[in-house]
């Protein structure tokens, strides 16, 4: 599904800093995959490169066949509404919104039929334990709560990949462990896609893969852990 040639991506200034200096890697449809390695490592800019955030200096990114990076500005904002979804530290969730108008507006956004994405965030809202919050507002709810919506609103155009960067970073251990156990089902029941950066060793055991950076490369790259569903 994701197919990722000699990545490259430098930050011109006075000093040039060279961040990504040729990422290679493969990612199957249907994979979980973590992103780690220390403060500096290139984590987020590649998942930014990766969701076309960002345009990287060099290199070529493939997905579903599609060569991402020859697409222009309006088709990469379609190509991101369409196939991709987004989950970040911090919830971006909009204050005046309900949290199903939070859910549903990715949706709205691409003007599909009103009916069919407001049944769509109903029915992600009850997957993600939150059904009984649909007109709630975000500060009605806990951190946990606030990044399930998040969540969900990444999830409401049936995205093919969910790039997500480091969505437990400012939840206690508790709402992280939500948060990650409630990936690995969407993983392993909805067949969803899934890359994580995240700067938890422990996060491993949600994974199929982890994939290791060092100064811009990938230094290893460890298949996971047998993943056991703990009570809650």
């Amino acid at each position: 599904m994701i197919k990722v040639t000699d990545l490259r991506k430098t930050y011109t200034g006075k000093v040039p800093v060279e961040v990504l200096k040729g990422i290679s890697f493969t990612a199957e449809a249907g994979e979980f995959i973590a992103v780690m390695g220390r403060s500096g490592s290139g984590k987020s800019t590649l998942l930014h490169q990766l969701g076309l955030i960002d345009a990287p200096t060099g290199g070529e990114i493939i997905i579903d066949d599609v060569d991402v990076l020859q697409l222009s500005e309006s088709r990469k904002t379609l190509f991101r509404l369409q196939h991709l979804g987004y989950v970040f530290q911090e919830y971006a969730l909009i204050a005046e919104f309900t949290v199903m108008e939070n859910v549903y507006l990715p949706a709205f956004a691409l003007n599909l039929d009103r009916n069919d994405y407001k049944k769509r965030a109903r029915e992600i809202l009850e997957i993600i334990g939150l059904g009984n919050r649909l007109g709630h507002y975000p500060n009605e709810l806990s951190g946990g709560e606030q990044q399930r919506v998040a969540v969900g609103r990444s999830l409401i155009n049936k995205p093919k990949i969910l790039f997500a960067d480091e969505p437990t970073a400012n939840l206690d251990s508790a709402s992280a462990k939500v948060v990650l156990e409630l990936f690995k089902k969407l993983n392993k029941e909805m067949g969803q896609t899934i890359v994580m950066v995240t700067h938890e060793p422990e996060d491993k055991k949600y994974v199929d893969r982890t994939i290791w950076l060092k100064d811009g490369l990938i230094e290893k790259i460890e298949a996971g852990q047998l993943y056991e569903p703990t009570e809650s």
